[in-house]
């Protein structure tokens, strides 16, 4: 009888054998022990938006080693494993793989870019992967229906419609707009001319910058030809210092906006004073005003890892990790993947001091709609 069992179960073992690594791990609490749990990413520590990536690990470690010196969660303490990917997409695949497939992580946070998180998006629903706070605010990629993923920050559709409104308001309806040539900037660039469509304009020149900036002479060239009355700025990473730079070069008193995406602290450092005057979209609060309590709590953080100068990419990810403790928390002791989906879909008002997280009852979960605008002046800080 039992032989006849065996063999009447060998289709199934054979699938199962057959199945993708990454599949077969999908109901297997990895990254989970009695002590520990681990939280994967993958971002750009290396390529033209490096800086992202440092800046989110920096917030990371920040809101870890903060949330462990208290006991961490449940008794557990929190890790965090990121593994680089040059902000290559492929690169962002197989990482995101071999984390499922080795079974090293129990959810997934804060990868990093637009295409990379498009490339991911279908491995996370075919894993059943929680995955808290995408670093992309691309509305293509909050869809009904998937339910394991949680998205933070405000998206690229209400920063551009916030920036566009501000600028047609002070009588400015001669943009010209200029965006990455990739899935991101060509989202950004939709979004954008939508929201000048609502306002009764009209761009009145587009460009394509490289990711490497190799045409950013053409871009410049193209762009002042066309003398607008701004520029909005659809780019991000090293790419847009160079930008930002040699538009001021060209025309110093031509006024340039771009999203929160668009400078990384390694950035505005970079470009120097060439930043000042420029007006940016935030979807969180200012990091260095120590007004409200999570900013004063993210300050706390960080100078207790040794950091005493602040960033909007380190702010978010701090207020990432806090979102994605408070759902393990709300969870329990007897932690698996279903109850954090559960918790952090239950999470309703939540208030960090000054920020709050808000979702839905259904997906897409998009817990805030945050949009502020500042003008930074010459020490790269926002002006008060």
């Amino acid at each position: 009888m039992f032989r006849r069992r065996f063999l009447s179960l060998a289709p199934q073992w054979a699938a199962l054998a057959a199945a993708p690594a990454f599949i077969r791990s999908a109901h297997a609490q990895d990254g989970l022990s009695a002590k520990a749990l681990s939280i994967g990413s993958s971002g750009a520590l290396s390529g033209p938006l490096a800086g992202f990536g440092v800046d989110l690990k920096l917030g990371v470690e920040a809101a870890m080693g903060q949330i462990n010196a208290r006991g961490g969660v449940n008794g557990r303490v929190l890790q965090f494993q990121m593994m680089d990917d040059g902000y290559v997409p492929q690169r962002t695949v197989d990482n995101v793989k071999k984390m499922i497939s080795e079974g090293s992580v129990f959810a997934l946070m804060s990868c990093v870019g637009t295409p990379n998180n498009a490339a991911i998006l279908p491995l996370i629903e075919e894993s059943s992967l929680p995955y808290v706070a995408p670093m992309t605010g691309a509305s293509s990629l909050r869809k009904p229906g998937m339910r394991n993923v949680f998205h933070v920050r405000a998206s690229y559709t209400d920063e551009a419609r916030r920036l566009v409104q501000k600028l047609v308001g002070m009588g400015i309806k001669d943009l010209a707009i200029v965006q990455l040539d990739n899935g991101f900037g060509k989202e950004v660039l939709a979004d954008a001319v939508q929201a000048l469509q609502a306002q009764g304009a009209k761009a009145v020149a587009q460009a394509a910058l490289a990711t490497d900036g190799r045409n950013l002479s053409e871009v410049v060239s193209q762009i002042t030809a066309a003398r607008p009355g701004a520029v909005l700025l659809g780019t991000a990473g090293a790419a847009s210092v160079g930008l930002i730079a040699a538009l001021k070069k060209a025309s110093p008193m031509l006024p340039v906006a771009g999203l929160s995406v668009t400078l990384t602290a390694d950035g505005l450092k970079a470009l120097g004073a060439a930043g000042s005057g420029l007006a940016l979209t935030m979807v969180f609060p200012d990091p260095y005003r120590a007004k409200s309590p999570v900013v004063r709590d993210y300050q706390a953080a960080m100078r207790a890892i040794g950091q005493t100068e602040f960033s909007l990419g380190s702010l978010e990810s701090y207020v990432n990790t806090r979102v994605l403790a408070e759902g393990l928390e709300r969870a329990g002791r007897e932690l698996t993947r279903a109850k954090l989906r559960t918790a952090l879909a239950g999470l309703q008002k939540f208030d960090l001091g000054g920020f709050s997280v808000d979702y839905a009852a259904a997906a897409p979960f998009v817990g805030s709609k945050f949009v502020d605008l500042g003008v930074l002046g010459s020490a790269g800080r926002f002006l008060g």
